[in-house]
This record gives C-alpha cells, structure tokens and sequence, in this order.
C-alpha cells in the first residue's frame, strides 16, 4: 500500500513526484514515512571512522496541510535513540518535523524534570563545527525545559512515502452540521473494527500572534478508543498524541510557538484539547469547536 510520491536529492532539489501530489496525498489523510540515507561518521558519531550508509525510514505520527498545498509531517512518538547502543541521556520527546522542501526542525521537551532556569526567546546559533552537512538557522529557549531550532541536514536522499488507503465517511462543521457522507457510514465502520484518523481544521489557530495572518491549515492526527452513544447518535474518540505548532509556509518552530498534548473530538463538532505546556509539563484543558473529517480503515 505504500508508494513513493516525492523524492528529493541531497540539495533538495526533486528528483522524482511533486509536492502538488504529496498534498493530495496527506489531504486523504494518507499516513506518511521519510526514507532517508546518511554515513554513520557524518551524522551518528563524527569521531568514529565507520563511512557505514544508514538508512532510516521514519514514522510522521502527525501531518499538516497549510492552505491545501503545502505538506509537513512530525515525529510525534519517538524518544532519542543513540544509535547503535540505545538511548540518548535524557528522557525527551524528539519532535522532529521535516517539510515538503526538505527543511527539518527539532523540539526536544525533557521529561527527566531535571531544574532549570528557563530563559525564553532566542539563543545563540550553534551547528556542530565538525557536521558540515547539518546547517542550523535558528536556536530558541536553549535553557528552557523545551529547546527547539529549524536546520537542515543534507541527507544523501529524501523520499517520501505515503499510504493512502484511508477512506472518507464523514466531514462536518464545526456546529456538527454533516457536509459530506455519514455518521451512520462512520459507525458502521467503528463497529466493523475499522481504525479512524481525523482531520481537524483551524485546530492551531490561538498559536498565531494577532501581528501575523492567518494560514488556513488542517492537522490529520490517528484516533484511538472511540464511542458511540446510540440514543444521542453523538460519536466521541480521543486522539493519539499530536504536536501543535503555529501554522507558517514552511512549518517552523520558535519561542513559544508549539505544544503536544490529546484531543477528545465529538461527531457535533465539539473538541476538547489536552494540552501539556513543553516548559513546565503542566496539563490544561481547552475546549473549542472545529470542522471535523472523519477516515476510516
């Protein structure tokens, strides 16, 4: 089920598919993977003499769709591994997002509580002088409990893989009103054993500062345990994991500008967002309402 719809070379220059296809792609709520290929001495351990190739395949657990053509994908399960042995020194998340365009970024929340003395904004800009191919634009909060910069690292190749199998059975408005299919497709599905992956519209929108446009965007994300109340006919799921960032053309974290947490979404358009604060780990919960697609395997 899985195929190739954009591949790029070292210089990010496409070698084969199209952006316009990858977006097509993640707006059926496709899953995505990125193959990429790397020398262990050039990117794992620059002291070590091993030119051994690496290939990595990696799961983007997360997808945005901003102004329907533009694709970015997040690492939203993964925990540093230090390659070969096991895991890095602290517990983290690594949230690695990487673009249609080949620009990557990292968000690393510590879940070690180890103290800090957080100090917010930017920071000084520092690539590994013995790294050449790893070019860092950008550095923020580095003392905080959640550093974050945009980089990018020149990868042999970047191929990006997709499954779309996904079928849509229902798309409503944010007051529930159905726009296409239907809840009872939905849950005829649901209770067939079907999984569910949902695209929630306009759902990073209190990240956008009020000196900045709006970016229309869609953020497609797994469901997990569902429920269906039968004499309300109200269907209600929670979400897996998901990383928020403020919308921008190319995806981009900064200061302040992201967060993960859990959604509990409902078939009447109402969402409840379980946010965790990345600098304090403190949870918060924040109900709103969003236009909701419903896909379903």
């Amino acid at each position: 089920m899985w195929r190739a719809v954009l591949e790029l070379d070292s210089t990010r220059r496409t070698v084969s598919g199209s952006t316009a296809e990858l977006a097509v792609a993640i707006d059926r709520a496709a899953d995505l993977r990125i193959y990429t290929e790397f020398r262990h001495c050039e990117h794992i351990n620059t002291r070590s003499s091993s030119r051994e190739l690496i290939r990595e395949v990696a799961e983007f657990g997360v997808t945005y769709l901003m102004e329907d053509k533009w694709s970015a994908g997040i690492m939203s399960l993964r925990q540093p591994i230090e390659l070969p042995h096991g895991f890095g020194p602290r517990s983290s998340m690594s949230f690695f997002l990487y673009n249609q365009d080949g620009t990557q970024a990292i968000a690393r929340p510590y879940l070690d509580g180890a103290p800090v003395e957080p100090s917010w904004g930017p920071s000084p800009v520092a690539a590994p002088l013995d790294m050449p191919k790893y070019h860092a634009f950008d550095n923020w909060d580095a003392t905080s409990n959640a550093p974050s910069h945009n980089f990018v690292y020149d990868f042999d190749v970047f191929r990006y893989c997709v499954d779309d199998s996904w079928q849509e059975v229902l798309s409503h408005s944010s007051n529930g009103a159905v726009l296409s299919g239907s809840l009872s497709a939905l849950v005829e599905a649901f209770s067939s054993g079907c999984a569910i992956k949902l695209g929630i519209e306009g759902l990073c929108l209190d990240l956008v500062s009020s000196d900045r446009p709006t970016i229309g965007h869609r953020v497609y994300v797994r469901g997990g345990s569902a429920y269906y109340y039968t004499e309300q006919q109200l269907f209600i799921i929670g979400s897996h994991p998901l990383v928020r960032v403020c919308p921008n053309v190319p995806l981009q974290y900064s200061s302040r500008n992201w967060d993960f947490g859990w959604l509990m979404v409902r078939s009447d358009g109402q969402v409840v967002y379980r946010r965790c604060d990345p600098y304090t780990l403190r949870f918060s919960d924040h109900p709103g309402r969003h236009g909701v697609r419903w896909f379903v395997r």
